[in-house]
């Protein structure tokens, strides 16, 4: 889906930064990838208690890498961390990666969620998939919705998935104190994506169809509908033009849950492996003030989050298939 009248700002909007989508031409799943061919200091924070990764160890501030030349956000859980493998082969053929010696060794972290049950492990994104969201890739990419890591999004699961709606991929950026922060988001969590008024814009839906509050509804007596671990996650990448050590960089990306927490309901539960990448290109040339940025950091997620239900809603419709007869959206 493009970016339309409602368009809130794009992860582009930070110097130094291309994203490009691969979507699955036939069923909801594909990737999405961040370059920053020339480098970008990285951080990571995990928060969610059923994570799928690759390469985050090395994004410790006390590990010898420094910088990173792309992030890959994915579905496909663990089976889509292969988009990595797409990424890295790219990124070399090009000459950009960490010099050891002669060799250049690209380093792409990845996070996915989990949206196989609509579709399955065959169809699961893959190397080609990720080779395809690098082509893509752009320095001004606006979409939004059902593309890439988000085309098979859900949220509102936690009642069950029969219950659930459309989640999806969201954007959105400021300029604060003279750099640009920006957000990407794909929102696929067991919770509710509310807006900043507390009202639910997608999540579990009652009898009548429409969006209702989950937390709600379990303290009025109902149980979790049985979602199994690992079932959801919301993933994504705060970045910055500022320039920022890999300690900032990791704080940055800690402070930006504080979004998933204000716009997700319930969040960081035992079935979402939420996960949040920073990134610094430093492409403005001036040092981040960490006080600022962490302040509006949470915000300029939450925006993404909201972003991305919205967006996805015009979206074409589809099926929980494997899971339920039930439809989505």
């Amino acid at each position: 889906m493009n970016a339309g009248p409602d368009d809130i700002g794009s992860l582009c909007d930070v110097a130094g930064l291309k994203v490009g989508h691969y979507t699955h031409p036939e069923v909801p799943t594909g990737c999405s990838v961040v370059l920053c061919e020339a480098g970008a200091v990285a951080g990571i924070a995990v928060h969610g208690a059923a994570p799928g990764t690759r390469d985050t160890d090395l994004l410790r501030p006390e590990n010898t890498v420094q910088q990173v030349h792309a992030v890959m956000l994915t579905g496909g859980s663990a089976f889509g961390l292969a988009t990595a493998d797409g990424a890295m082969r790219w990124l070399a053929e090009r000459g950009h990666g960490f010099a050891v010696g002669e060799i250049r060794v690209p380093i792409v972290p990845a996070a996915v969620l989990f949206d196989l049950w609509l579709h399955g492990v065959d169809t699961a994104p893959d190397g080609a998939a990720g080779r395809a969201a690098c082509e893509a890739a752009t320095a001004s990419e606006r979409s939004r919705g059902s593309v890439g890591a988000g085309a098979g999004a859900t949220v509102g699961k936690l009642l069950g998935v029969e219950r659930a709606m459309k989640g999806g991929l969201g954007m959105a950026s400021v300029r604060v104190g003279g750099v640009t922060l920006a957000a990407m988001v794909a929102v696929n969590p067991v919770g509710d994506v509310v807006d900043a008024a507390g009202e639910v814009v997608a999540g579990t839906r009652g009898a009548d169809g429409r969006p209702r509050s989950a937390v709600r509804a379990l303290l009025d007596g109902e149980r979790p509908g049985g979602a199994l671990a690992g079932s959801a996650t919301t993933i994504g990448v705060i970045a910055t033009d500022a320039r920022l050590t890999k300690a900032q960089a990791t704080k940055l990306a800690q402070i930006a849950h504080d979004g998933l927490a204000i716009a997700i309901r319930p969040v960081h539960t035992v079935m979402d492996g939420d996960v949040m990448f920073a990134l610094a290109t430093g492409a403005a040339e001036v040092d981040g003030d960490l006080t600022l940025l962490g302040a509006v950091a949470a915000e300029v997620v939450a925006r993404a989050i909201v972003d991305a239900v919205r967006a996805a809603a015009a979206g074409p419709s589809f099926r929980i298939e494997r899971a339920t007869e039930g439809p989505v959206g």
